[in-house]
């Protein structure tokens, strides 16, 4: 435990922190998992609708610095190609 008033302070803060970020990344997992079950269920609409969801939650998570940009532009580039060729 700390002794100094701004190393509790940042105690507090790391701790809310954190459940905030793991809160994003549970975001982007789950909306990956939903899109990936969608294809496999051969559901083109759904799969489109929880491939935008994706989109915007990752893209949330990589501008606060919990997904690394190249992540980021990565697992869409894929998720995407996998819609796409569903398509066809």
């Amino acid at each position: 435990m700390p002794n100094i008033k701004s190393s509790k302070k940042s105690v507090r803060t790391d701790a809310l922190q954190k459940i905030a970020n793991n809160d994003y990344s549970a975001r982007v997992k789950n909306s990956m998992k939903r899109c990936e079950n969608a294809i496999k269920e051969k559901n083109k609409e759904v799969a489109e609708k929880e491939l935008k969801t994706f989109i915007v939650n990752i893209d949330k998570a990589c501008s606060k610095g919990i997904v690394k940009k190249n992540t980021c532009a990565r697992q869409k580039a894929r998720l995407n190609k996998k819609v796409k060729e569903m398509a066809n």
